[in-house]
């Protein structure tokens, strides 16, 4: 037998099992070497854990939990799990977490040592680092990521029987106070498309404005996603850009990320005038277009890059007179606006493609008292109203 499951009946390890497999005989001294996990949860998953150990004990990939330190574990679970199994921009965004900043403080420790409290005081030394020579150390949003990726990973390392419990469940991840928006008025939003009108980023910059969509998500639409008939556009891909500069077509994160987005009157003959003056453009170069080409591309139709976009953005921003209005409050902007006017934060999740409307009132809680205002007034409208008309009617 390579493997067997002992269940274990004391209190403290209620639910759990002993997990043992024969790793063979040793080279020098003949005898007999076993590897023993404890995990946690049902018989069935103890036997499924069972099962990836012997595998990974084929296929060479097996590590020892005792002697497997953190930094082991995190680039085994890079090269392992989070390339197989992520997006490549959340992969090497973990991985840039893990190499700059966990393993260099962090990574010595034998994963099953790891405590809570080793994890607590790695999150108050990053964020007070070089606060003596005049510089701050992360921001509390930033070590909020480390606190995610690193949760993330340890949940697999439970999985693979590395850990009996994750030490990241029993840690609160720092707090922080939501960065001020900064968005455009009405007025702001006509000025700024007017200094955008001469450049090829104007169609562009104006559906992120009338629709809420993210950068990415722009970037990666082709006319197929555009219903021009019915004003409609489907948002079912995003574009990312990787750190060799090589561009990855990605479908949304979430199911609510994938969805459809109303035009207004204005966007839809914008994208109508758009799409006449790329095929006047391709018909001049002897082509085409075609249903999956891209609706925003740079000179030689090639996808525009994130980056030279939000540039593009800046630069433009600075010239309105709007400096530190990003891309991305084209976005905020758009939300504001429609609360402001009555829309109903459901809608606003929805075009927005947010996963919950939790989140959507979260971040634009700071329009909630003019939204306030306007529902106590429409309270005296609708049991008022009435009331004086007939009292002033007898």
């Amino acid at each position: 037998m390579r493997g067997h499951i002992v269940k274990r009946y004391s209190t403290r390890y209620k639910n759990s099992w002993t997990i043992t497999i024969e790793m063979g005989k040793d080279p020098a001294t003949g005898k007999r070497k076993q590897q023993t996990v404890s995990v946690k949860g049902t018989k069935k998953q103890a036997e499924q854990r069972l099962e990836e150990m012997l595998h990974a004990l084929d296929t060479g990939t097996f590590m020892r939990p005792g002697k497997t330190t953190l930094a082991a574990f995190l680039e085994k679970y890079i090269h392992d799990y989070a390339r197989p199994n992520l997006s490549p921009r959340t992969t090497e965004g973990y991985e840039s977490i893990f190499t700059q900043h966990i393993i260099p403080k962090l990574g010595s420790i034998p994963i099953m040592q790891l405590r809570p409290e080793h994890i607590q005081q790695y999150y108050s030394e990053t964020m007070a680092s070089g606060r003596s020579n005049g510089k701050g150390g992360l921001t509390a949003h930033t070590v909020r990521h480390h606190h995610m990726a690193l949760h993330r990973a340890l949940e697999i390392a439970v999985k693979w029987g590395l850990l009996i419990r994750n030490p990241v469940d029993v840690i609160d991840p720092p707090r922080f106070q939501r960065v001020e928006m900064h968005v455009m008025n009405e007025d702001n939003i006509n000025h700024f498309l007017e200094t955008a009108r001469p450049t090829r980023y104007y169609p562009l910059f104006y559906l992120a404005l009338f629709t809420g969509m993210r950068r990415s998500e722009l970037l990666a639409l082709r006319w197929s996603d555009v219903d021009l008939y019915l004003c409609q556009i489907s948002v079912n891909r995003t574009l990312h850009c990787l750190k060799d500069r090589s561009l990855v077509f990605r479908a949304p994160k979430t199911a609510k990320g994938r969805r459809t987005v109303a035009l207004s009157p204005s966007a839809a003959i914008m994208l109508r005038q758009h799409k006449e003056k790329q095929e006047t453009d391709k018909l001049l170069a002897g082509s085409q277009i075609k249903e999956s080409d891209l609706v925003f591309t740079d000179i030689e139709g090639k996808p525009m890059l994130p980056d030279t976009i939000s540039r593009g953005w800046a630069n433009l921003a600075v010239k309105a007179g709007l400096k530190g209005i990003r891309l991305h409050d084209a976005r905020h902007t758009h939300a504001s606006i429609m609360l402001k006017q009555g829309v109903h934060p459901k809608i606003v999740q929805e075009r927005l493609g947010h996963a919950s409307i939790q989140t959507t009132l979260d971040v634009y809680s700071h329009v909630a008292p003019g939204l306030q205002e306007k529902a106590a007034e429409s309270f005296d409208s609708a049991v008022l109203a009435p009331h004086r008309q007939e009292t002033y009617s007898n």
